[in-house]
């Protein structure tokens, strides 16, 4: 029984064998795998909400792995990617890794390489997805402070202490104290250096 945070591995190849393969091999280590032949079936599936990668065959009909690679970037889908070909060259690799491919591998490879591979970017987007979670929280923890909060929160991670904030807003100190209280409360930070922490990740 696979849950939506579980983690899939997407295979696109226009090889039939090759996705049987694949996908044979990662059920036998107890990763769930979807494959495709094209990349319009990919785009077209809904995909679960757990951590993800995609093996993605460089040459495709229709469309190239890498051009699919940049469309995907463009249009805001950040899975990590592992490149399988049968036809590569160093260039294409040096390409696919410097707009962020996790692995190149050129047919035929050993399963352990793909393994890896898929190991590692599987990791990669469990980060990813933790750190987006983490920033989305602390942004409605954000916006439930008030206009003025949030300009006592800018002023306190500046550096400045209660009674300069005072004189900067035009306010008592006391004021102040109370404000900086709520935003340490609503930010659910237990010091100064976690507030500046947060502040510098919004």
């Amino acid at each position: 029984m696979t849950t939506a945070a579980d983690p899939t591995v997407f295979v696109i190849d226009d090889d039939d064998l090759v996705r049987a393969a694949i996908q044979g091999m990662l059920k036998s280590v107890g990763l769930r795998a979807e494959t495709f032949g094209t990349t319009q079936q990919f785009l077209s599936c809904k995909r679960p909400d757990g951590p993800s990668c995609l093996v993605l065959d460089v040459r495709l009909p229709g469309v190239n792995g890498l051009d699919f690679q940049r469309q995907l970037a463009d249009s805001g889908v950040g899975i990590p990617i592992i490149f399988i070909t049968g036809h590569g060259d160093i260039p294409m690799s040096v390409k696919a890794m410097k707009s962020g491919a996790v692995e190149f591998l050129t047919k035929p490879f050993q399963d352990e390489d793909l393994l890896n591979a898929i190991r590692q970017a599987l990791d990669r987007d469990r980060v990813t997805r933790e750190q987006q979670n983490e920033l989305t929280e602390l942004r409605q923890r954000y916006q439930s402070l008030t206009a003025r909060e949030r300009q006592v929160m800018g002023l306190v991670v500046s550096g400045m202490l209660n009674k300069q904030i005072a004189y900067e807003l035009g306010t008592s100190e006391i004021t102040v104290k109370m404000q900086r209280g709520h935003v340490m409360r609503k930010m659910r930070a237990e010091s100064l250096a976690e507030l500046v922490r947060m502040a510098a990740k919004l």
